[in-house]
Parts: structure tokens; sequence; C-alpha cells
């Protein structure tokens, strides 16, 4: 559908502390962010709440400071980060910044949940007791 909607919700009522995207009701795919039309067979979508549990599809670290604007350098200067796809349990690939404490620790496959909130969405590695909750 032209001229389709998107939008990134952070509604703190959903499963995941804001990560919302929208499943089609006709073909059952779920994508994010929330779209009002699908992007497989173009019928109309219903906004779903998301997990917000997956694994680390694959990553990247970003070792120098984007270009400025819209960047803006933080009071502490720049710092390396990562960023990556996380797929969810519902078969959907979010893009989000990794909360880790050490780069070296990153792994495909490694568990993983994430939050919306403003910007970017956030993911940081389940601790070994959540991953069976």
């Amino acid at each position: 559908m032209a001229g389709a909607l998107i939008r990134m919700v952070t509604d703190r009522r959903s499963p995941s502390g804001g990560l919302e995207g929208s499943r089609c009701s006709g073909c059952s795919v779920t994508v994010y962010p929330a779209d009002e039309a699908c992007p497989r067979c173009g019928g109309p979508a219903e906004p779903a709440g998301l997990s917000g549990r997956g694994t680390l599809w694959t990553w990247t670290v970003q070792r120098y400071a984007p270009k400025s604007p819209p960047y803006r350098v933080p009071a502490g200067g720049f710092a390396p980060f990562a960023l990556g796809y996380v797929e969810l349990a519902e078969g959907v690939r979010v893009a989000a910044v990794l909360e880790v404490d050490d780069l070296d620790d990153i792994r495909i496959g490694m568990p993983l949940t994430v939050t919306g909130g403003r910007g970017v969405p956030r993911a940081r590695a389940l601790d070994p007791g959540e991953e069976g909750s």
C-alpha cells in the first residue's frame, strides 16, 4: 500500500517493554517496526506485541564516531559500540544496539532480550537464569 505509515512504537504495556510490531491478518507474517500493510501480500496488518527475546543473528562494531549532525558526541567522548540484528521468537529480525560489557564476548546465536524506547532498540545478553524463563 503506497504511503503506508511506518512507525516505531514504545508502548510500555507490550511484553518486551515497548517493542511492538504488526501481524498480517491474511498471511500471518510479523514485522518490526509496525506497519499498516503487510510487506509480503499487501493485506492489512494489526499491531502485535513482540516477545523481545531472541538470538543474535549478526553484528558489527562501530569504531569511529558517526558524522555530525545528527550524531552528538557524548560528554565522555566517543566509545566504540556494537550493533546487531536479533532474531526474535516470532521470526522477526530487529536491529539493535548491543549493550555488552566486552565487545569480545559477542557471539552469533547468543541469547538476548530487546527493548524499545527512544531511538534505536537496545539488546542485552540474558543472564543464565533468565534463559529458561
